[in-house]
């Protein structure tokens, strides 16, 4: 069973860059089948798609988001990375971790952004 595990800092400063990593074990990211996603969930709101890397490593990015997000991966550590510029309060939510489709997620890590 593949299982996804969130990590990085719970609270950036605005301006600032946010780094979260996705652990993956029981399935490697390198597999022909799932991408690998980052879903966000502001509070009192729904979930958005921020964008996803393929088993080949080519990148998909939601197009609000595009201009301030990267996604890589490592593929000796079968981790997979966000990468969010230039954070907003309005960043701040749920960062989710999961497979596309979305068979399996992460438990999810909440981020703050503020000074």
């Amino acid at each position: 069973q593949v299982q996804l595990q969130e990590s990085g800092p719970g609270l950036v400063k605005p301006s600032q860059t946010l780094s979260l990593t996705c652990t993956v074990s029981g399935g490697s990211i390198t597999t022909n089948y799932y991408y690998w996603s980052w879903i966000r969930q502001p509070p009192g709101k729904g979930l958005e798609w921020m964008g996803a890397i393929a088993y080949s490593g080519s990148t998909y990015y939601s197009p609000s988001l595009k201009s301030r997000t990267s996604i890589s991966r490592d593929t000796s550590k079968n981790q997979f990375t966000l990468q969010l510029s230039s954070v907003t309060p309005e960043d701040a939510a749920v960062y989710y971790c999961a497979t596309l489709p979305g068979d399996y997620w992460g438990q999810g890590t909440q981020v703050t952004v503020s000074s």
